[in-house]
């Protein structure tokens, strides 16, 4: 059995169906008999949050509740590209589409959310649809301007600080995040449904954890800044705060869950990744999954390009086996969770870390590689890097074709430029906006011959 970019494309999306919003909400919305009696003794159902599935969560929400329309007010910051009418929740437009920064749109969006938690009524209830990318969507700069907090996100950014160091200061500048929506909260329970973007699923990392304990403080934050050298490049404003914070003069982060609220994980990376497998399965493939994995884009792809040998060998013995065994003998399939990093360097060309994923995987199979392979890899959410494809797939017919084009692989795979390579062969993976995000999906088939 030969292994096709059709099968590897039906796997991927297999995964991405199986963490949309509509698939994920109704079994707890009307199966929680917890949440369940808490809407039936509401005067009031507050729904906020933000996050690539705002808009798809909204309207799955609604759907799944028709007997509580009349108690549903609420507003939810989405990308300007996912916005949609709905009966009873705003979906507001936080930030352009495919971008990744805050805008002013975001933080009127936030101030309103605020507003209505801090407004609630003792018989009030609210949900926090939380989803990938409410960082960005959920701003609301506290002590500081938000030019602020985007001045001391991106000197952080560029020194090579973790994503959790950075969550860490950012956390300690808003209103919303290190669990300040709950904080805010003035009624009688909170059920903020989550659909995790983020290696382990850590509350307090996803979309900077809103709703979640946070275990760092303001000394934290400045600390951070101090060990990167950056507290004369950063803005007098951040620091103060900051400061203000460590001597106790602005109250801390969420440190201790209130008991009214609940924090729900719906949908993870390890969702997808068990629907994928049925599927690679029910096409008959031998299938592993390796879970989430995370570190520079090239080296996991230079990794498995080796891992990838054994199946070569398997694949040689098989083809010395008499016929009838042959066939017996299934087709490989390694699938891939989790989302590795770029280090993009001065004047990258066009691409994002799944097309480069698999760019990486040809150069490093070269034409001494296996002859019946497919490499596909894209971002659950449908966006990868600032194009308009989620990723890319591609088999040895693929790499023949770049060859004839003589295109070279190490250069472009240097120039950070996988886009332009990909388009040239009709490679790219364009599905539009998935309405969901569960980082990114890596699918590997190797044929048994």
């Amino acid at each position: 059995m030969i292994p096709t970019t059709a099968d590897a494309l039906a796997i991927w999306h297999a995964g991405v169906e199986a963490v949309r919003p509509e698939v994920l909400l109704p079994g707890f919305l009307q199966g929680d008999a917890d949440f369940r009696e808490s809407l039936g003794r509401a005067k009031r159902i507050l729904v906020v949050g933000g996050g690539k599935a705002g808009a798809a969560m909204a309207a799955a929400f609604e759907n799944a509740l028709p007997e509580f329309h009349s108690k549903i007010t609420g507003l939810v910051n989405v990308p300007a590209d996912a916005v949609r009418p709905l009966q009873r929740i705003i979906t507001h437009p936080g930030r352009p589409g495919g971008s990744n920064h805050p805008t002013i749109e975001g933080v009127a969006g936030a101030e309103r959310m605020l507003e209505l938690l801090r407004g609630a009524g003792p018989d009030d209830v609210a949900v926090c649809l939380i989803s990938g990318g409410g960082s960005a969507l959920l701003p609301a700069p506290d002590g500081v301007t938000l030019a602020d907090k985007q001045t001391v996100t991106k000197l952080l950014h560029g020194c090579g600080a973790t994503i959790n160091e950075m969550n860490c200061v950012r956390k300690h500048l808003s209103r919303i995040k290190g669990g300040r929506l709950a904080q805010a909260f003035a009624g009688r329970r909170l059920f903020s449904l989550i659909i995790s973007d983020v290696v382990g699923d850590p509350l307090d990392v996803i979309a900077s954890g809103p709703t979640a304990v946070d275990p760092s403080t303001f000394a934290d934050a400045l600390f951070v800044i101090g060990k990167y050298g950056l507290t004369e490049k950063t803005p007098a404003a951040v620091i103060d705060h900051l400061r203000a914070g460590a001597a106790g003069e602005i109250p801390e982060t969420l440190k201790t869950l209130p008991a009214n609220v609940r924090n729900v994980l719906l949908g993870n990376s390890a969702v997808a990744l068990n629907a994928a497998q049925k599927e690679a399965e029910r096409r008959n493939y031998s299938t592993f999954s390796a879970g989430e994995v995370e570190g520079d884009t090239r080296e996991v792809a230079g990794q498995l390009a080796n891992t990838l040998g054994v199946f070569q060998v398997l694949a040689e013995r098989n083809s010395k086996l008499p016929p009838d065994m042959q066939a017996h003998s299934p087709p490989h399939c390694l699938l891939i969770g989790g989302e590795t990093t770029v280090n993009l360097g001065p004047n990258p060309g066009k691409g994002g870390r799944n097309q480069e994923f698999v760019l990486a995987m040809l150069h490093a199979l070269g034409d001494d590689g296996m002859r019946n392979f497919v490499v596909l890899s894209g971002g659950t959410d449908g966006e990868d890097g600032p194009t308009d494809a989620a990723g890319a797939v591609a088999d040895a017919s693929t790499l023949a074709e770049l060859r004839r084009l003589k295109i070279d692989l190490g250069e472009a795979l240097n120039r950070h430029s996988a886009y332009d390579v990909f388009d040239r062969v009709n490679a790219l993976m364009k599905t539009g906006l998935t309405n969901t995000n569960v980082m990114d999906l890596r699918v590997i088939l190797v044929g048994n011959d």
